[in-house]
């Protein structure tokens, strides 16, 4: 009897088709209910997700100096904790300076963007804009930077957060420098022997798409603060310091991040310096921006990001929908590495049943089929 057989008569009634589709939305149903329930945990763990993903993209990016120094026969602690150094001195000292400039400076950069919008309101009022919307436009974005005050409760509660996911991602970041190659390791060797080579090669193209983005990103980001905050100086601009840092930091978010840390700049230029020198800061924004896109980019990070700017862009959506700020960060890296784990993954697979289909037959041994002597 054939399975359609042993079937109930309604199942069996259903059309093919029709029975492929339900269960496949079935399974794509389970998968979902999964990816919420583990975003869900990952929300409600918020700091420690933070410290684990920052840990994580420290350690893409201090890697190979702890890889290098271990060539030098130095123990894998003092490896590690030269990277820890390094991390210090080379990038959070620097940046701890300009970012306390910029705290300190953050009133004046509102009263700033404020008076800039109201210039803006005036001037594109007397053109052919509808005033009403217009005038709600401009409004909600001024309750947002008036809003932006932060609440002494708030403001501590947010400071001991941070303190303690920079703490935790601060040691995690010594152990994967120093144990990183051992811990994955351990996990390859839990897995069964048949799945451990596909596994481990999916994980490591994953993790070379990762230090690709990170390492890439990086620099393409010093290279935007740099370009627009000397601009901002030579022009005059006041709070250039802070703005070069918020440059920094925006473009850490592609696409939409470049955008809005170029209207800040060229807003807070207009309300200080004229509509001159806020073209020219345009000028210079648009310059730079071209120049990251077209060279930086393509050259850098190269083809191990390989994703569309339209996927980029849902990806940036939803991770802001999703995560706000911190989401719409580590989208893009997170839809690469996920897009090439699989793309690996897939390869392997196919590898496998070419080799299976070009195996010779495994030749039968059966003693009925020996020849008999004729009498």
């Amino acid at each position: 009897m054939s399975a359609r057989d042993r079937s109930p008569a309604g199942w069996a009634a259903v059309p093919g088709p029709l029975r492929t589709g339900a269960a496949t939305s079935a399974c794509l149903l389970v998968a979902a209910a999964a990816i919420a329930l583990v975003g869900w945990v990952l929300v409600r763990l918020a700091t420690v997700t933070l410290a684990v993903t920052a840990a994580l993209f420290l350690t893409a990016l201090l890697y190979p100096v702890a890889a290098f120094l271990r060539r030098l026969h130095v123990p894998r602690a003092l490896s590690a904790l030269a990277g820890l150094l390094l991390l210090v001195l080379v990038v959070a000292g620097p940046l701890t300076l300009v970012a306390n400039q910029a705290i300190a400076q953050f009133d004046d950069l509102r009263r700033q963007l404020l008076a800039g919008l109201d210039q803006l309101r005036a001037f594109l009022i007397s053109g052919p804009l509808n005033q009403q919307q217009l005038n709600a436009a401009i409004e909600d974005v001024t309750a947002a930077l008036q809003g932006a005050a932060p609440d002494p409760v708030a403001g501590a509660m947010t400071t001991l957060q941070t303190l303690a996911a920079m703490a935790t991602a601060l040691a995690l970041l010594f152990f994967f420098l120093r144990d990183g190659a051992g811990m994955w390791e351990w996990i390859v060797r839990r897995l069964p022997a048949r799945r451990r080579r596909r596994v481990d090669a999916a994980a490591r193209a994953g993790w070379r798409t990762l230090v690709a983005y990170v390492r890439g990103t990086m620099v393409v980001a010093a290279v935007d603060g740099i370009g627009i905050g000397l601009a901002l100086v030579l022009l005059q601009v006041p709070l250039a310091l802070a703005l070069a840092f918020l440059t920094f930091l925006f473009a850490f978010v592609p696409i939409v991040g470049a955008i809005m840390a170029g209207a800040v700049a060229v807003l807070v230029a207009l309300v200080s310096n004229g509509v001159t020198d806020a073209l020219l800061v345009l000028a210079a924004v648009v310059i730079v921006q071209q120049l990251e896109g077209n060279l930086l980019e393509p050259v850098i990070i190269g083809k191990a990001v390989r994703l569309h700017p339209a996927v980029v862009l849902v990806a940036v959506t939803g991770g802001t929908l999703i995560g706000g700020i911190a989401g719409a960060v580590v989208a893009v890296p997170l839809t690469a590495v996920v897009y090439r784990v699989v793309e690996r993954g897939l390869s392997f697979v196919d590898h496998d049943r070419v080799e299976k289909a070009m195996e010779p037959p495994t030749p039968k041994h059966r003693g009925d089929q020996q020849p008999r002597p004729q009498a």
